[in-house]
Formats: structure tokens, C-alpha cells, sequence
């Protein structure tokens, strides 16, 4: 079978950008959506399983580097895996080559990762539905006073009409003539080491063990559909940036099966003001060769506003002056704050008057 070009089916180049990605996503699973007129749900599903492939750029390295099918399970398949090499490192052999499992155990255990199959040979059920990421943009400000923003994210969702059963309400839901209420079938394959069985997700069910006897009209009883979900992220004060905040159970839906979880990646922007290290904020004050000799009290903008910070006199250029609980709020530790360091740069002049050269003159002599 050939290898899947999840790049073709989203018309995009393999050099393409996650954003362009994304956008050649929505306008291709707007075109065959299969609510729509003239839709196509089996090319609506290429779409959609491409995407979730180039999307993740875990996945989309192991797919560019194996290709689709098995090459994602375990890093081989039909096309990326090499007997041979497998052979070489005492894995088994043909003729003159001798069968040496070592402490794998049982055999299952050995192919699991490569054909999807668990302990046994059974081929595992999936348990819940994809994880997600995104990712959003923070001001500086807002991850200091916490915030909050509404965001729409367009993916797997339960069905409105049947609320995720897959049945049209009012309908009855029976055991599956197919797998008998187990949710799974079994299957014989031939491999070169003989007949192999193995245990599948019923294809009829989706491992639900129970079909309805009138499917859903809206979602053809699949329980999920592509749509639009609105999620509320609270923002924290005092997250920094490239931390993430976890939605259980608000990631990709599927049938029969919990939905998975959303990850919110945080991007805090920078802020010219100050920098950030942590919960420690830092910033540099300018101050003239007059104040540095003779001292004063300066201004200087925290997060928190303005705190005066007094300049004793002989002050040197670099010195470090630390205001205490204003830098930016400890994560999870409401009431407490990190430190403001401000480091001191004093300014030489340039430019000096006659009676300013005489004045310095003297006090050097």
C-alpha cells in the first residue's frame, strides 16, 4: 500500500509553515466538510488526520522521517523498517541466522510498539481522544495581574443532537451483531512467523460494544462532529513565558470514549520597561555624576508603579540596589512577589562648561 502524502491532501509543501498548515486545514475541511452540501466525509477524515499529524511537530518529524502507518507506531514499517539490520543486532534470522529473543518476554511485547498491538498480540483500544495544543499571546502586564480571554477553537466536538451517543434521541441502543457487545474481533494474519492472532477494535461499534438502532441524523452516529469550541483560559499572574495550562478532558472528542486533554502554551511578550528573570524583574536607572557623588532620590517604574529609590552619595557605576517584593507575583503562591534589582548607571558627562571643567579640576587637585 502506498505511503500517505499527508502534504498533498492539504495542498501544502513539505516546507510549509505551522500557520500556513492551519489555514490550508480550515479552508479544504470547509470545502468537504461533510455537514455541507456537496461534502465528502471520507476525504474530510484524510483531511482532518492529516492535519493532526503536521500539526504536531513531534509527529510531523517522526512522519517526515518514516512516513505514515506503521512508521509512526514504531519508527519502522513497510517502508522505513530493515530486517536486516533487526537480524544483525540478535533479533532473529533466517538459515544460518538462529531465533534469539533474549528477556523480551512474550512475543506481543516484542512487535507491540511496531504494529500497534499490546501484551498478547491484542491491538490496543484507544481510551480517550487526542490531545491538543495551541498556543497565545500574553502582554507583559497580563502575566503580572493575571487575565482572562475567550478563545474559539475548531475541532472534534460531541454532537449537540445526540450529546456524544451517536443515537437519535428517542431511539433504542443495542449490543453489536458484530463483536457481541466486546467491543473488539478477532482477526488471523499470516507473518513470516506464521499464523499471528489478533485482537481489533470492532470496526462496526468503534469498541463501543453497542450500536443504536436509529444513528444520530447530524453526526451519522459517530457521537462527534467538527466544530467550533469556546474555551475560557484564566491566565495566572506570574506565569513566564513558554509555561502551559492544562484543560482536562477539552481536546480532540471521540466515540465512546472521553475526549482528550488541551494544552495552552503561554507566549509572554517582552516589555522594554523591564526584564525578567523568573520572578525577579530588572531594570537600569541612569543617574548624573552629580547624584552618583552627592546622592538623591530617584523615581523608578516597577510593575507595581512608581517606588522612590534613595541614591547614597558616592555611589558607583554597576552597584545593584534590590527593592524587596516588587518584582513579578510567584506563581501559585498568592500574596508573594519576587525582587526589583535596579543597577545603577551613572552618565559621564560629555559636554561641560568652562566653570564645570575648573569646578572638576579642582576637586581632582
Amino acid at each position: 500500500m502506498p505511503t500517505k502524502d499527508y502534504y498533498a491532501d492539504l495542498g501544502v509543501s513539505k516546507t510549509a509553515t505551522p500557520e500556513e498548515i492551519k489555514k490550508a486545514f480550515r479552508v479544504k475541511a470547509h470545502q468537504y466538510h461533510p455537514d455541507k452540501k456537496g461534502g465528502n466525509e471520507a476525504k474530510f477524515k484524510e483531511l482532518n488526520e492529516a492535519y493532526q499529524v503536521l500539526s504536531d511537530p513531534s509527529k510531523r518529524a517522526k512522519y517526515d522521517q518514516f512516513g505514515a502507518g506503521f512508521d509512526q507506531a514504531g519508527g519502522g514499517g513497510a517502508g522505513g523498517f530493515n530486517w536486516q539490520d533487526f537480524a544483525g543486532q540478535g533479533g532473529f534470522n533466517n538459515g544460518n541466522m538462529h531465533f534469539d529473543f533474549g528477556d523480551v518476554g512474550d512475543i506481543g511485547d516484542m512487535f507491540g510498539d511496531l504494529f500497534g498491538m499490546g501484551r498478547g498480540g491484542g491491538r490496543r483500544k484507544a481510551t480517550r481522544g487526542e490531545d491538543m495544543e495551541i498556543a497565545i499571546d500574553v502582554p507583559f502586564m497580563d502575566a503580572v495581574n493575571g487575565s482572562e480571554r475567550t478563545v474559539r477553537i475548531e475541532k472534534q466536538i460531541d454532537c449537540e443532537h445526540c450529546h456524544g451517543s451517536g443515537a437519535e434521541p428517542g431511539s433504542a441502543v443495542n449490543s453489536c451483531k458484530t463483536c457481541h457487545g466486546r467491543g473488539q474481533v478477532e482477526r488471523i494474519q499470516q507473518s513470516i512467523l506464521g499464523a499471528m492472532r489478533t485482537v481489533v477494535v470492532c470496526p462496526d461499534c468503534h469498541g463501543a460494544g453497542k450500536k443504536p438502532d436509529k444513528p444520530c441524523h447530524d453526526c451519522g452516529g459517530k457521537g462527534v462532529r467538527f466544530g467550533t469550541d469556546t474555551i475560557t483560559i484564566k491566565v495566572p499572574a506570574g506565569i513566564d513565558n513558554g509555561q502551559r495550562i492544562k484543560f482536562a478532558g477539552r481536546g480532540q472528542a471521540a466515540s465512546n470514549v472521553p475526549a482528550g486533554d488541551l494544552y495552552v502554551h503561554i507566549n509572554v511578550r517582552d516589555d522594554k520597561r523591564w526584564g525578567r528573570d523568573g520572578d525577579t524583574i530588572h531594570t537600569v536607572q541612569r543617574i548624573s555624576f552629580k547624584q552618583a557623588a552627592l546622592g538623591d532620590k530617584v523615581e523608578v517604574e516597577t510593575v507595581h508603579g512608581p517606588v522612590v529609590l534613595k541614591i547614597p552619595e558616592g555611589t558607583q557605576t554597576g552597584t545593584v540596589f534590590t527593592l524587596k517584593s516588587k518584582g513579578m507575583p510567584r506563581l501559585g503562591r498568592p500574596g508573594s512577589y519576587g525582587d526589583h534589582l535596579v543597577e545603577v548607571l551613572v552618565v559621564t558627562p560629555t559636554r561641560l562648561s568652562r566653570a564645570q571643567k575648573k569646578a572638576l579640576e579642582e576637586i581632582r587637585d
